[in-house]
């Protein structure tokens, strides 16, 4: 029972609640998710249209990074591929939408069907294929460890980079632009203060997901296959599966993430699939803390922050990110996240 009362705290009017509600780690997460919330509520409100979109542009790039850090902070999978799935789904928003009204029998694209438009249809055929590419990538590169494991998907992405540089029927290397946004059910998508609402729910379900993931059985299998996966094994259970579901569920989530982009962004080509853009996922993810659940998002504000005051003064702004990123290496090995709340390491 003392116990009990030492683990929450009671307000005068409200219910107790739990201690770690008003500890440094969660008033930092709250923190990070009130001013992601609040700064384009405010630019909504005073009609800043430029600042929401750049809000939606950190949300989603935190939510790819989420992907990201599935596989690497918590399955010590370090993927330099993962910009395959981001472009992926970024195709398959841009197909959709440039096929929105195209009703002739013939198609190229087995999307390209009136109301493949939706969102909800695009979300679907992501997750799937993003699924079904990352299980055949896995299923290959999982069975290698360290340099091979990062060679094998970097190599499998550039293979879907070179792909849709030469495919002229959607742009090649000019890109496609897509000049209708995909539309959901009651829902007007083409206003940024609501595109900000569905990116940053995507972004709260995918923490969620991972959390939930974390805290299971499976998590807990996750882990020990990545601190000391022969002991897991002696446990009798097998190291592969596990990775292997982890590593799709990443790809699922990192691919959603980039078919949204594609949607803010009202254009896509090969660049979201170039290694350029898993090595700035792989920088978010470090810059943020690798393996903490709010890391990405703390990363991707950095970043992108980074990015858009720096870059406005110097095109060798990357110069200042590289940095940022030695000194975090150095003297915060446990990110932002782990300079902001601590350095224990928790879901």
């Amino acid at each position: 029972m003392d116990k009990l009362k030492s683990e929450t705290t009671a307000l005068p009017g409200l219910p107790a609640l739990p201690n770690a509600w008003f500890d440094r780690k969660g008033l930092v997460q709250i923190g990070l998710l009130a001013l992601l919330f609040l700064a384009p509520l405010a630019a909504h409100l005073l009609g800043h249209i430029y600042y929401v979109n750049l809000a939606s542009r950190i949300t989603l790039i935190a939510m790819a990074a989420v992907g990201l850090n599935l596989a690497i902070g918590y399955g010590g999978m370090v993927s330099f591929g993962h910009a395959a799935y981001f472009g992926l789904g970024g195709y398959i928003a841009g197909i959709s939408a440039y096929h929105a009204f195209d009703f002739s029998p013939v198609m190229s694209w087995p999307m390209a069907i009136p109301g493949s438009d939706s969102m909800l249809v695009i979300w679907l055929a992501t997750i799937l294929l993003c699924g079904l590419l990352a299980l055949a990538i896995g299923a290959i590169s999982l069975r290698t460890t360290g340099v091979y494991f990062i060679m094998i998907t970097l190599a499998f992405a550039q293979m879907m980079y070179y792909f849709a540089n030469s495919w002229p029927t959607y742009g090649g290397e000019d890109g496609l632009p897509i000049y209708i946004r995909n539309s959901l059910p009651l829902v007007d998508t083409g206003q940024p203060w609501t595109f900000f609402l569905i990116a940053f729910s995507g972004l709260l379900l995918a923490m969620a997901i991972t959390s939930r993931m974390m805290k299971s059985r499976f998590g807990a299998a996750l882990t020990m296959a990545r601190l000391n996966d022969t002991r897991l094994a002696t446990a009798g259970v097998s190291p592969y599966p596990i990775r292997l579901v982890a590593f799709v569920i990443s790809a699922m989530i990192t691919g959603l993430a980039g078919a949204l982009y594609a949607d803010l962004n009202g254009f896509i080509s090969p660049t979201m699939l170039s290694w350029h853009m898993s090595g700035e996922l792989m920088v978010i993810v470090i810059l943020g803390g690798v393996g903490r659940l709010y890391g990405p998002l703390a990363g991707a504000i950095l970043f992108v922050m980074m990015e858009t005051l720096l870059g406005g003064m110097t095109e060798y702004w990357k110069l200042f990110l590289g940095l940022v990123l030695l000194l975090v290496v150095l003297f915060a090995k446990h990110g932002v996240m782990g300079w902001l709340a601590g350095r224990e390491r928790h879901v």
